[in-house]
């Protein structure tokens, strides 16, 4: 099954283990499911993950994103215009992508995504898929 991950889910699992968030990362990790990307959602996890309120090492950051990217999807989505995003136009491109990729978009921020049954939180996932 092919998911895209909000960058809040990467950022939940790297601060909470064992909750939901770091659950659905490790399931990704034992290859259960493949994460759909593309280079802007890349940029986005690289640059949240390097905010000085994080105080991520570089080598946690690197734990996450090197088996991401290794065992992921790389795509160029088809952009979709003609859905708002009120909230936050930067979630366009998650979106864009869980689209292409007929993927589940995983996210602790539903508010900002278009109602799609597709677009779920954390606990929906875990309690659906693992």
């Amino acid at each position: 099954m092919n998911i895209v991950l909000d960058t809040n889910i990467l950022i939940s699992a790297a601060w909470s283990p064992g909750r939901n968030a770091s659950s659905i990362l490790n399931a990704v990790f034992a290859k259960k499911f493949s994460v759909c990307y593309d280079y802007r959602i890349l940029e986005e996890y690289n640059r949240v993950f390097h905010y000085p309120k994080f105080k991520f090492f570089e080598w946690e950051i690197n734990a996450i994103l090197e088996p991401l990217i290794k065992n992921g999807i790389s795509v160029i989505a088809d952009p979709i215009p003609d859905v708002s995003f009120d909230k936050d136009e930067t979630d366009r491109k998650f979106y864009e992508v869980a689209k292409y990729c007929h993927a589940i978009l995983v996210t602790g921020n539903l508010a900002h995504y278009p109602s799609d049954p597709f677009v779920i939180s954390p606990s929906d996932f875990f309690q659906r898929y693992l």
